[in-house]
């Protein structure tokens, strides 16, 4: 608590959408109840989606299993197999399956979610922008927990139907879009700009800290009853649901301050004090409309960075999909054991997510920034397709550097870039345009997510190195698309960095 106290006490303060005596107060010295509630509304949206994460990993720890796959060629080719029903598994007797096909039948279930949630992501948050996001952010994870829970009965009840279980995937992509431009939003509305990279950064980890947990939860099932490997992280996220509905505190802002302006007050000339002052805030009466599509799109540096993310979404959503299969065929472990190697990425990720929000606030430079971890990455993605050859110890120490640098330009782009362009100079005080200008470049990044997985299952069938050839690709054009914006920033006064993103 003391470490969110230190953290949060440099940020603005946007607070309660109720009539609320706020003392105006200086640097440093906030009411502790705003430093409970920032740090309360921090530590909750953390929570919230990390379980949305946590609900998405379970499919690629269970896609190893025999059992998943045997039952996804069984509803293409129920004639040709002879199958026999056991109380926890499906052993196919005859004949064996095709192996090329049931890599392709697992980038079905894949791409099933990631193209509707890439689809819906481009609405959800023109909607949300409109909506309550307490309520909007409740109804989404409790879908998502009732749709995550019906893919884990297919198993219970001996559900031998892709259709079923695509039909499923879909509509648990499509209201997991709730999710990130809800958190994004409430979040990013109760800090300024100042340090946001950091904060940002540490509150991004959320996402690695569900996939970790998504691994443990399900590896933990997957070789005894892998339905279950679904229906707790369903549980767990519809629960969730129920905390947001009873705890979330939603924002608005301070009349007669910027969104992201401290609240301070003068220094009054003879103490160096502030007085104290009752600054009343109330919800306006006439507050700006919700952004268009178009509208947000023409916000500078907007297409830039979602075009990037694309290609960067693309390697991470690869890796987050196949990575553990990918571990079972180069390093010859189990599913189990898989899994729970496959985390070190994920914990790479969190260091990588941290330290691209650090650097770009000390240089002022998120597109550089960005830059110089995704031509780090290239190379190190073929190191890692390499060294993974030679024994679990070089796998290990490969796996913590490539989650960073793989990680690192996605975490920013998403969170702390996202916060920036949402509240561009260019919007002129709007602050309506956050949830629909997050969308915007996550949902673009979404499209290059479902591609990845789907890539990756096509081109694993002619081995994996032709994989790993095209996340170096994707890591080299997510580069290209943001050598403009580097320039810029480069060619900035040196006695005043600034942000492409300001």
């Amino acid at each position: 608590m003391v470490i969110f106290t230190i953290i949060f006490s440099h940020f603005s303060i946007l607070h309660t959408s109720y009539i609320t005596p706020v003392p105006v107060l200086p640097a440093l010295q906030f009411p502790q109840e705003f430093i409970f509630s920032l740090a309360f509304t921090f530590i909750l949206t953390f929570l919230l989606y990390t379980s949305f994460h946590l609900s998405r990993k379970p499919i690629s720890i269970v896609k190893v299993t025999p059992s998943l796959t045997h039952r996804m060629y069984i509803s293409m080719h129920p004639v040709s197999m002879i199958c026999c029903v056991h109380s926890h598994s499906l052993k196919v007797c005859s004949p064996s399956t095709d192996k090329n096909n049931y890599k392709q039948l697992l980038g079905a279930m894949d791409y099933s979610f990631l193209f509707a949630y890439a689809i819906g992501m481009y609405l959800s948050g023109i909607i949300g922008e409109r909506l309550p996001i307490r309520l909007y952010l409740t109804v989404g994870m409790l879908c998502s927990g009732l749709f995550t829970c019906l893919f884990g009965l297919g198993y219970i009840y001996n559900i031998h139907s892709l259709a079923f279980y695509v039909s499923v995937q879909v509509a648990n992509g499509l209201v997991q879009t709730t999710g990130w431009p809800s958190v994004v939003t409430c979040i990013s509305n109760w800090f300024g700009k100042g340090r946001r990279g950091l904060v940002m950064g540490v509150w991004n980890s959320h996402t690695s800290v569900g996939n970790i947990l998504g691994s443990l939860i399900a590896g933990s099932y997957v070789s005894s009853n892998w339905g279950m490997s679904f229906i707790v992280p369903g549980i767990i996220i519809a629960a969730m649901g129920v905390v947001c509905f009873l705890f979330l505190i939603e924002r608005t802002y301070c009349h007669g301050l910027l969104p992201g302006e401290p609240l301070l007050g003068r220094e009054t000339a003879a103490s160096g004090r502030v007085p104290l002052q009752q600054v009343v805030v109330v919800k306006s009466e006439s507050e700006p409309s919700a952004i268009s599509f178009m509208g947000a799109l023409r916000i500078p540096g907007v297409i830039e960075f979602s075009l990037s993310l694309l290609f960067a979404k693309l390697v991470s959503y690869t890796f987050l999909f196949w990575l553990p299969l990918y571990i079972t065929k180069a390093a010859h472990l189990d599913a189990k054991k898989a899994g729970d190697l496959s985390t070190l990425f994920d914990v790479g990720g969190i260091v990588g997510g941290i330290l691209a929000g650090v650097i770009s606030d000390k240089l002022g430079k998120r597109a550089t920034t960005c830059a110089v971890m995704l031509l780090l990455a290239a190379p190190t993605l073929y190191g890692f397709s390499m060294i993974s050859q030679f024994g679990l110890g070089p796998t290990v120490a490969m796996l913590l550097v490539c989650g960073g640098l793989v990680n690192g330009p996605y975490a920013l782009i998403t969170t702390a870039v996202s916060a920036d362009l949402g509240t561009h100079k260019s919007l002129k005080g709007n602050a309506r345009a956050l949830s629909t200008v997050t969308a915007i470049i996550d949902g673009t990044g979404s499209v290059g997510a479902a591609v990845g997985p789907l890539l990756a299952g096509v081109l694993s069938a002619g081995g994996w190195d032709q994989v790993f050839y095209m996340l170096m690709t994707a890591d080299f054009l997510a580069l290209l698309f943001l050598l403009r914006l580097v320039k810029k920033e480069l060619t900035s006064s040196k006695s005043r960095p600034i942000s492409t993103v300001e």
